[in-house]
This record gives C-alpha cells, structure tokens and sequence, in this order.
C-alpha cells in the first residue's frame, strides 16, 4: 500500500500576516455556546482541561477563545503569516502559537508536543485541509487516554428566506460560483459542502487507527433547519451591508485562488465578488429596496464532530 501523500492546499499556508490579519477581522466569531458543548462534552467523558491544542489555529480565533477554560494553550498552523497574525493578538501567558502542520501536530518543535500529553485537540474550519490518514495516528500519539478531538466547520451559506427576492439572488449566486469559482474549488471545499460526511475518521481512514472509540462518536448539526443557528456563530448567520459581504466573500478559498489567477481583475468591476454585489443589488432594486438600505442576510449552517481516545 502507498504511503498516503501530504495535502496540496496553499492558500491559506502562504498568506502573509497582512492577509492573516485580513481573515482574522473579516470571519465570523463561533459562538460561546458551541464551545461551551465541546467543554461540556469533553470533561463529562472523562477529559481534563490541562492542554489543549488547537491545530490549523489560523489567527488564533479558537485559541483565544478557548485560552480561559484551559491551564495550556498551543496553537499549530502552517503559515507562517498566520503564527505571526495570532502572536501579534495576545500576551496571554498560557497561550502560544508554533508553525507546524496537522500531520506533524508539533513533532520538530523544541521542544517537540510530547506523547500523551494533549487533552483536547480542536481544529474549527480546517481539517478538510488535513491529510486524515497522517493526523490520526499522531493525534492518537499526542492525547493522553481518555482525550478528545473536536473538529467543526461551517457548511455551505445560503440566503436567507427573510432577505427580500432571496429566492432569485441565490440562484445568481449560485450561476456566478458555478460558472467563475467552481474551477478553483478543491476537494477540501466539498467536504465542508456535505457538512463533513465523507471527513476521514479513524476507522474509515486506510489504515484504521484503532486507539480511538467509533461507539461514542458524536456529532450535531447547526443550521435554521435543526432550529439552532444561533449557537454556532455570534448572531446565529450573518447580516451585514454588501460592503461587508465583499470583505467576507472575500476570504473564501475558492475566492482567493480565483484572484490569484485573474489578478488583472481584482477589485474591478470584473472581481468574482463585485459580480455577485452587482447581482444582489440590481436583484434587490429589482423588488424596491433603496441603496442605503441594502442588507445581504444568510442562513448559516455547521456541523461538529467530537471522537474520543480510548481510554
């Protein structure tokens, strides 16, 4: 059997700290009731709060968050631009941020994330980025027994059902990103799209890793349809002005890449998200909204897995 080959994703592993600290401003908080079931469920089944280690930390969103519920706090991302967008955030003493990937999780640091050592390891919106078969094994090494993994995500953004002609502006969302972004999607983007259904786990991952329990694995869904948006993000979606929709649009992957390909048409009127703010607003224009009062309101959904090491 091959040995499985490391994930090619680079966007975000090569944004500088100006771009780190872009992302960081312009993406919505999680809520503290999301992280307040992860602290619930973990210490319930036996987890303690001595270390967490929070993996693909980004600027350091997570972290931070979670730095007072914990004795230690270790934030791990690949890009350096991100390390330095987080260590720039905080003088909390017990929290610190490395450069290392999720399948390294720490191993060439000095010193390097001891064996057994970790009780929780959180990773918000990347492990479709991780290569799954190389992670669990060295998460299996790193937590102590009876330790929890977290992993969550945000799924696909909808319209709103209460935006006016809403019905219409997703559709021409939905035609700009088939015809303009769906190029530069990856197979990571996917997983977020299904709500991470076809996310690698220990015993569907080639081959098994068997230090963790498949009977307690636990998983909930977020969104308007499960009637509990509002404890997945701050304020339950987003309701922002179209220029802000742009700073937010603008932080996707897929978005990203597509500027990296066509910079000639960045912040032009043939920007992929200047297309989708045309069509917003003639299509609200279309039903009598005024300019000044141009709100864009999507339906947010997510979805957070919790797997725990044997004890």
């Amino acid at each position: 059997m091959s040995k499985p080959t490391a994930p090619t994703e680079k966007t975000f592993s090569s944004f500088t700290k100006d771009q780190g600290a872009n992302y960081a401003q312009n993406r919505p908080g999680y809520h503290p009731k999301l992280f307040q079931t992860i602290i619930d469920h973990h210490t319930s089944t036996g987890g303690h709060q001595d270390t967490l280690l929070d993996i693909g930390c980004g600027p350091g969103i997570t972290a931070l968050a979670l730095a007072p519920h914990f004795t230690n706090v270790i934030g791990l991302d690949p890009s350096e631009g991100m390390i330095n967008t987080a260590r720039a955030s905080t003088t909390l003493p017990n929290l610190r941020f490395d450069i290392s990937t999720a399948e390294d999780l720490g191993s060439h640091l000095t010193p390097p994330i001891p064996d057994s050592s970790v009780d929780i390891i959180t990773a918000s919106t990347a492990a479709h980025w991780f290569n799954m078969p190389l992670f669990w094994p060295r998460a299996a090494r790193v937590l102590k027994p009876g330790g929890s993994v977290a992993i969550w995500t945000t799924g696909a953004v909808s319209t709103h059902p209460d935006m006016p002609n809403h019905t219409a502006i997703q559709a021409a969302i939905d035609a700009i990103e088939e015809r303009e972004l769906k190029p530069f999607f990856e197979p990571g983007n996917l997983l977020t799209r299904n709500m991470y259904l076809d996310l690698g786990l220990p015993w569907t991952v080639d081959p098994k890793v068997e230090d963790f329990e498949r009977e307690s694995f636990f998983r909930k869904e977020y969104g308007p349809d499960e009637g509990n948006s509002e404890e997945f993000f701050v304020g339950g979606g987003m309701e922002v002005n179209l220029d802000m929709m742009e700073k937010v649009f603008g932080t996707m992957s897929p978005v990203q890449r597509w500027r990296e390909a066509y910079k000639e048409k960045v912040g032009t009127e043939g920007d992929v998200v200047k297309l989708m703010r045309r069509e917003i607003e003639r299509l609200l224009r279309e039903v009598g909204v005024e300019e000044g009062q141009m709100i864009c309101k999507g339906s947010m959904r997510g979805v957070l897995l919790i797997i725990k090491k044997k004890a």
